[in-house]
């Protein structure tokens, strides 16, 4: 398995995440062009894990942002393929966008939500270090 940043995209790569996406929600609306929206932009970094035949099976999105209390970051769209899941391949995602964060953003709060369903995820999560908070979360889709 090889780990990498997303700096840029090939079609297969994004066929690869919209598929990955699909994994997700497969309710989600994905297109080509927010996929290349989202490697383009500034704040925000994808870290990906790429199988021996160069396919992306597994990703996460570390999103950057100032505020006036500080710096903050949002991690967004976890998720291995599942023909991979159990392999410790989200895990290494995770520390690396830890690491990459600590070291090159740091001092940074690391936010990410989880639904409560996602039992393995919630429970990597906190092996990780992130403490659950006690919070509403809110959406409007405009």
């Amino acid at each position: 398995m090889r780990y990498l940043e997303l700096c840029t995209l090939t079609e297969e790569q994004i066929a690869d995440l919209l598929g990955l996406m699909k994994e997700l929600n497969a309710e989600l609306e994905v297109t080509p062009q927010m996929q290349r929206r989202a490697v383009a932009a500034p704040g925000t970094r994808i870290f990906i894990a790429e199988n021996d035949a160069k396919q992306i099976v597994g990703c996460a999105t570390l999103c950057v942002y100032e505020s006036p209390t500080g710096r903050k970051a949002s991690i967004e769209d976890v998720v291995v393929a599942s023909a991979y899941r159990g392999q410790g391949i989200g895990r290494t995602l995770l520390q690396r966008i830890i690491d990459f964060a600590g070291s090159k953003l740091s001092p940074i709060d690391l936010h990410l939500t989880s639904m409560p369903s996602r039992v393995e995820a919630n429970a990597l999560y906190q092996a990780l270090g992130f403490e659950q908070r006690e919070t509403n979360v809110y959406k409007m889709s405009l």
